[in-house]
């Protein structure tokens, strides 16, 4: 299991266990035995589902570990397959599968990937323009997913409360509605202390899931 998911999925689940004043040892333990087993792809997605099959308190976090899962098998998993595994049929195959699984983390999570490859600090601007293509003509789904990112990139030079209350008013059926506050926080301040956690939670209208959602952000970045 890649180190930098391993760092995230246990600060996302401890971070929002402690939230719903849950143990979530009994969650990670058994997640974690999952992302290391030398088994195929939707294999260690069907077992990952079980465990939140059969522990619901923690159904919130399923997709945002499904993100995790994927980004595991790119930075492990596939290095133990054929060099253009990702090129091949079996893979479309698999992406045809889970093509309405996950989150919009998993590209922000890219995005670190490449950032820590050539060495460079994580930039809301950067993000959306050289990775995202937001402004490309060719990306305009893309653009249309964070337009309410595009339209408050502002908001990195704020506070936590300035943030939510732009979160607050994004609409429920708009795709990034869950992730605004937490995305947008972590480009706000990528290296939190203590009262920066307790700033964040405090404004958060669901500071169990947006503090795991930080949390994981922050643990893999760094």
């Amino acid at each position: 299991m890649d180190q930098y998911i391993h760092s995230a999925l246990e600060k996302c689940l401890q971070n929002y266990a402690k939230g719903v004043q849950l143990d979530g040892a009994g969650v990670l333990a058994p997640l974690v035995e999952i992302f290391e087993r030398d088994t195929p792809f939707l294999d260690k997605v069907a077992q990952a589902d079980a465990i939140f099959d059969n522990d619901p308190r923690f159904e919130e976090l399923r997709e945002i570990t499904f993100d995790l899962l994927l980004m595991n098998f790119f930075a492990s998993d596939v290095e133990k397959l054929e060099n253009d595994y990702l090129e091949s049929e079996a893979w479309d195959a698999i992406e045809e599968q889970t093509i309405d699984r996950g989150t919009e983390l998993l590209n922000l999570l890219l995005y670190f990937r490449e950032c820590a490859d050539e060495g460079i600090e994580p930039e809301l601007d950067d993000y959306l323009k050289e990775f995202l293509l937001v402004d490309e003509d060719e990306f305009q789904d893309e653009h249309r997913i964070y337009e309410p990112i595009i339209a408050n990139q502002l908001l990195v030079d704020s506070s936590y409360g300035e943030i939510a209350k732009v979160a607050a008013k994004i609409p429920e059926n708009q795709e990034l509605v869950d992730l605004f506050y937490p995305i947008m926080s972590f480009f706000y301040e990528q290296h939190p202390v203590d009262a920066d956690w307790a700033a964040y939670a405090t404004e958060s209208v669901n500071p169990a899931f947006d503090s795991a959602i930080y949390g994981l952000l922050v643990a893999y970045n760094h």
